[in-house]
């Protein structure tokens, strides 16, 4: 049964790091999507409602369920624009799904992204980006705070997966 990790938040919030240190820790065939190389790198779209990079992430993500054991989707995936497509993955059937959302402030946002050694965008565009509590509204999402280290939210989602694998046929 593949296991279909959504890692979620605002702009700066670490989100890439950890879904890479989680892509290499996992084991198996494990297939990371990042919203960020399909949107801008892949297709050169800016990121609005309906725009091309939704139905091409659905596209790679259902190839993931067919082909591997981990999927693990990372982006800022805001729910206005991307909740319909998420949530169709999230009930499809024979999959396991553990979603992640990094519940931040704004200003810690600010300070992560200060700290990365590149970087295209300033303060104010992550301000304009910026959605505070864009919960998915799933009972299962689990939040990650800015007190939680980067291998605290690894071992975290490690568990998780380790304890719900114990019951395939339990939805997380």
């Amino acid at each position: 049964m593949t296991k279909f990790i959504i890692i979620r938040g605002n702009s700066g919030s670490g989100k890439t790091v950890i879904a890479r240190n989680l892509r290499n820790v996992v084991g198996g065939r494990v297939l990371l999507i990042e919203q960020d190389m399909v949107r801008r790198h892949m297709l050169n779209v800016r990121d609005r409602p309906n725009n091309m990079a939704i139905q091409l992430i659905e596209t790679i993500t259902l190839y993931g369920f067919i082909h591997c054991d981990y999927v693990i989707l990372e982006g800022i995936l805001n729910k206005k624009k991307y909740g319909d497509m998420l949530r169709g993955l999230i009930e499809y059937e024979g999959i396991e799904t553990y979603a992640y959302y990094f519940d931040l402030s704004f200003k810690e946002t600010v300070r992560r992204h200060l700290m990365k050694k590149e970087t295209d965008f300033d303060e104010e565009k992550l301000a304009e980006w910026f959605v505070a509590n864009d919960f998915l509204g799933l009972n299962h999402e689990k939040v990650i705070t800015s007190e939680m280290s980067e291998d605290d939210i690894i071992l975290k989602i490690q568990n998780d997966i380790k304890i719900n694998s114990k019951n395939d046929k339990q939805k997380p």
